[in-house]
């Protein structure tokens, strides 16, 4: 029986899923295992475990572009700020998600990646994923059409209600042999339990596996800057 595939949990907006979807084709084949490409909302998932995503805290996003433009820099891959951020992703995702070929949805999802993070272009608008589709050889007005439909709409719906029940709660997530392993700079960790030499033993996961239980109990509410 082959290996089980990657499941690689994803939304356009962020970018270390840019680079994470650049980089796991070679992972995944070094390997020997398949990647299942599976478009989330992020936001939902932000809003389900009530986060607020780096965007949306300033001191870390202004954090967070340095480093990601540090990682693509050493990676080589293109990187430009986008056209806007955050921006609404549901059309990409939703074409993302349509039944196609495994090579054309490949094809598709490292179009509109690189349109994002490379070309600077806005995804939200049909008129740029029909370009972006058209370029890489698939009828883009019919994508963009059958993104539209309600059975489109509620399939992403239903890919990111069964992330949450898997326990993803950010993207990228890769989930492989039922460990969920977070972000681009999980790939380490990743590849080690690919090969059977994860660092994490059982016996010290299960230590972990509990609540503490708390001493103190953090004020939620918002406070001004000292």
């Amino acid at each position: 029986m082959p290996p089980t595939p990657l499941r690689f949990y994803f939304d356009y907006i962020s970018p270390n899923a840019y680079l994470a979807w650049t980089q796991l084709p070679a992972l995944a084949k070094r390997h020997g295992v398949a990647i299942e490409p599976v478009p989330v909302l992020f936001a939902r998932l932000l809003e389900t475990y009530g986060r607020l995503g780096p965007a949306e805290i300033p001191v870390q996003m202004r954090w967070m572009w340095k480093n990601i433009l540090r990682k693509a820099t050493l990676l080589g891959v293109p990187f430009h700020p986008p056209a806007f951020h955050p921006f609404n992703p549901l059309l990409a995702l939703r074409v993302s998600s349509l039944p196609l070929p495994e090579a054309s949805r490949a094809r598709l999802i490292d179009a509109l990646f690189s349109a994002v993070w490379a070309r600077r272009l806005h995804v939200s608008d049909p008129h740029v994923v029909k370009q972006v589709a058209d370029e890489v050889g698939l009828d883009g007005a019919t994508l963009v059409a059958q993104a539209e439909v309600p059975e489109a709409k509620a399939l992403l719906r239903t890919q990111t209600m069964d992330a949450v029940e898997r326990t993803v709660f950010g993207v990228p997530t890769i989930e492989a042999g039922g460990e969920l392993f977070w972000g681009y700079d999980d790939f380490p960790h990743l590849e080690l339990f690919l090969a059977g030499k994860d660092p994490a033993r059982p016996a010290d996961v299960s230590e972990w596996s509990e609540p503490r239980p708390a001493s103190a109990i953090r004020d939620r509410q918002p406070r001004s800057a000292p």
